[in-house]
């Protein structure tokens, strides 16, 4: 993408990240460095385990194994650049780079937040229709729901980047962000943002909101169900799961509304970057342990996969 085609004089950006107190720039990157690993690390086990276990290849590790995917690609997306930038103690990032980071910072957000919905509704089915799960889960559609997540998802990104590449930016450069986001972005721009955030508050609220709400009517349909089952055990570790699950989804849901869908006059930058360390690097993070951990078929899977590189190593 040309830069002078657009009008614009900035090519390229200062990314200030988390602190400028070198104490604090250190304890950082070495919490960043041990989350990233662990998000990494979790969240291949998971995908070895499900890929080696033949007992776990039905619908709801499916998508759980793209959820750990698309987590690995969204850290990726966003903290080695942080990671390398203090290394080599440069702040800089070119504006086709900070482009193509927002872009696909949009793209992980959107699959992961329709995967988030497509998973609640499969717990649904298995809930509230088990005799029907077979039927109505079948290999088709959850081919369909997770490849039609992907281009939902790849369609909303390239618009917000395509509306960003439009803008102007004239002179200040700096963003007080660790990475290329779409809102201090447009604080920046020298030109009219209205079509941007109107877009951001209509129909980025539609993408984000929709499978929110479907999320939610298929918990208070599972909570109907579970509340009829005799067994207080029974009812308890229902509970337990969907509780677990409801607090990634709040975590998840709440951090981007508060960033995202609240007017510009509201916003600071303080506010803004601890709400989404929460969901660009924390949430991926605990994905595999609030997801997999509690789950006695995939502890075991686990178990197996960890024994076996053990056994290869010795």
């Amino acid at each position: 993408m040309d830069v002078k085609n657009r009008g614009s004089s900035v090519s390229e950006f200062l990314l200030l990240g988390l602190s400028r107190r070198p104490q604090q720039q250190q304890l950082l990157f070495m919490l960043f460095l041990s989350m990233y690993l662990a998000t990494v690390l979790g969240n291949l086990l998971i995908l070895l385990a499900i890929s080696m276990d033949s007992r776990l290849h039905i619908p709801m590790y499916f998508f759980l194994s793209n959820l750990s995917f698309v987590d690995i690609c969204f850290s990726s997306t966003i903290v080695p650049k942080m990671l390398a930038n203090h290394m080599l103690g440069s702040q800089t990032i070119s504006f086709s780079a900070c482009l193509t980071q927002m872009y696909f910072v949009f793209m992980f957000v959107d699959i992961d937040n329709f995967l988030l919905a497509v998973m609640a509704y499969d717990r649904f089915v298995a809930v509230c229709h088990p005799l029907h799960y077979s039927a109505k889960m079948t290999h088709q559609l959850c081919a369909l729901l997770v490849t039609g997540s992907w281009v939902i998802a790849n369609l909303n990104a390239l618009l917000h980047t395509l509306l960003m590449a439009r803008l102007s930016f004239c002179a200040d450069n700096t963003i007080p962000h660790f990475f290329c986001d779409v809102t201090p972005l447009l604080k920046l721009s020298c030109s009219d943002t209205r079509i941007n955030q109107m877009m951001i508050l209509t129909e980025g609220a539609l993408i984000m909101i929709t499978p929110f709400i479907c999320i939610l009517v298929s918990y208070i349909l599972i909570t109907c169900t579970v509340l009829r089952v005799p067994s207080t055990k029974g009812r308890w570790k229902a509970f337990s799961t969907c509780g677990s699950h409801l607090a990634v989804v709040s975590l998840f849901y709440g951090t981007i509304i508060g960033v995202y869908f609240n007017p510009s006059s509201s916003h600071s930058s303080e506010k803004d970057t601890t709400a989404t360390v929460m969901y660009t690097v924390v949430t991926p993070m605990l994905n595999p342990f609030i997801y997999s951990l509690r789950n006695r078929d995939m502890i075991r899977a686990l178990g197996k996969v960890v024994g076996r590189k053990i056994f290869s190593v010795q």
